[in-house]
């Protein structure tokens, strides 16, 4: 994992008035093609866009820069993506059971919105002699960002308990609100005092005494 991800060729729109900064060019879109996405802690992910208009690269626009088609009344960005990023590593993950699921995210405004599941942006400190100063590994506050392509135009990305995936095959026709408590365990399988195998020889461990 690193600072820049490389992304999927995905066609996009660019808000005009992104490219000039917001001094111009509002209401007009511009044809991209996502290149890459970048992590700075504590700041909205980026990415970088090819403008095959211009033959040129565009860099550090956040996700509601971005549409897929006109949208007439586009959601902030801090509806669009609720949490800023974690950590300067990230990386996409493509999650087989989720692609192309429809979806429902629960917006900060109190409001429902549709669309469809893409992928997912995640990360951690990959080096453990680079100090990790968020919490990107901390189970209780660690977030998963799934980037939804939202029925009104623009794309959307959300933590997994803001977000309800419809698989027609395994999802249940009537559906129980989930009621979750958030995870505050670091679970580890080497945390007994008695499973100490140092003296052991055998591959099997028979010789291992008071297991």
């Amino acid at each position: 994992m690193s600072f820049v991800c490389p992304l999927p060729p995905i066609k996009v729109h660019v808000r005009a008035e992104y490219l000039y900064d917001h001094q111009k060019g509002h209401g007009g879109l511009v044809e991209g093609v996502w290149c890459c996405v970048k992590s700075v802690r504590g700041e909205a992910f980026r990415f970088e866009t090819y403008l095959p208009e211009f033959a040129a690269l565009y860099d550090k626009l956040p996700i509601s820069a971005f549409v897929w088609k006109a949208c007439e009344k586009p959601l902030d960005l801090d509806i669009l993506q609720i949490w800023d990023a974690l950590t300067y590593h990230v990386e996409v993950i493509d999650k087989p059971l989720l692609k192309g699921l429809r979806c429902e995210f629960y917006g900060k405004d109190g409001n429902r919105y549709a669309g469809e599941y893409m992928f997912t942006l995640d990360g951690a400190n990959p080096d453990p002699r680079v100090p990790d100063f968020g919490f990107s590994e901390t189970p209780d506050e660690h977030k998963s960002y799934n980037l939804l392509k939202l029925d009104n135009g623009q794309f959307a990305l959300q933590p997994n308990n803001r977000v309800l995936f419809f698989d027609n095959a395994l999802a249940h026709k009537e559906l129980k609100m989930p009621d979750f408590k958030v995870c505050t365990h670091k679970y580890t399988v080497e945390d007994k005092a008695k499973w100490r195998l140092g003296s052991t020889s055998t591959v099997n461990y028979d010789d291992a005494k008071d297991l």
